[in-house]
């Protein structure tokens, strides 16, 4: 596809038809969402930013833009490459998929940076 959709959702979100596949870009498991709610078609925990790159962080948006330049780089290393390749390859697939992730804040998360690096190397 040329211009794939990739859209970003709270995992706490309904489902919707227009989702495409669903996929959570989560490390960990969301807290209080059972897997038949969640109706996954992927989790990619690997593409999720490092344990010590999220506890400096600290969802501080004043170092939102630092974050996202040290995920990046995350995300380009050597031993991500693989999974961002099934991502991209998901990505190119399918006409629409929504990166889910379980943050509260809607705006300032890492899904946003995995979306903008998707787009970007889709």
């Amino acid at each position: 596809m040329s211009n794939p959709k990739i859209v970003v959702k709270r995992i706490y979100d309904d489902v919707d038809d227009s989702d495409g596949k669903r996929v959570l870009v989560d490390r960990m498991w969301p807290r209080g969402v059972s897997k038949e709610r969640a109706e996954l078609d992927y989790w990619f925990k690997e593409v999720a930013p490092s344990a010590d790159l999220r506890t400096w962080w600290g969802h501080d948006a004043e170092r939102f833009q630092e974050f996202a330049d040290r995920y990046e780089e995350e995300l380009s290393a050597e031993d991500h490459v693989e999974q961002v390749d099934e991502l991209i390859d998901l990505v190119h697939n399918h006409a629409r998929v929504t990166l889910l992730y379980a943050a509260k804040d809607e705006t300032v998360n890492h899904a946003r940076v995995l979306q903008d690096y998707l787009r970007r190397h889709s």
